[in-house]
């Protein structure tokens, strides 16, 4: 999973733990890891969801200042599928 420069230390530290995409279809699967700073990131699990379930909690909880802020980057290509992905930052031993 790639992550604007701004959200990486936050993923890192813990802070965000979870991320809105907008794709034709899932790019992670549940369990699958993926490179990040020094570390992985462990995908814990996926849902499909609808634009309205994208709230100024949740858009916060992602990292952004709210929901338009997320949606100009959670739009990736000419996806139209909203998906809420999980996830847990682990360092390099």
């Amino acid at each position: 999973m790639m992550f604007t420069r701004r959200l990486r230390e936050p993923v890192m530290r813990g802070e965000v733990t979870c991320s809105v995409r907008i794709w034709q279809r899932p790019h992670v699967k549940v369990g699958g890891r993926y490179p990040l700073g020094g570390g992985v990131i462990e995908v814990t699990s996926i849902r499909e969801i609808s634009m309205h379930d994208i709230t100024p909690d949740l858009a916060r909880r992602s990292g952004f200042l709210g929901v338009v802020d997320l949606l100009k980057v959670a739009k990736h290509g000419p996806g139209e599928r909203v998906y809420l992905v999980e996830f847990e930052y682990h360092a390099a031993a």
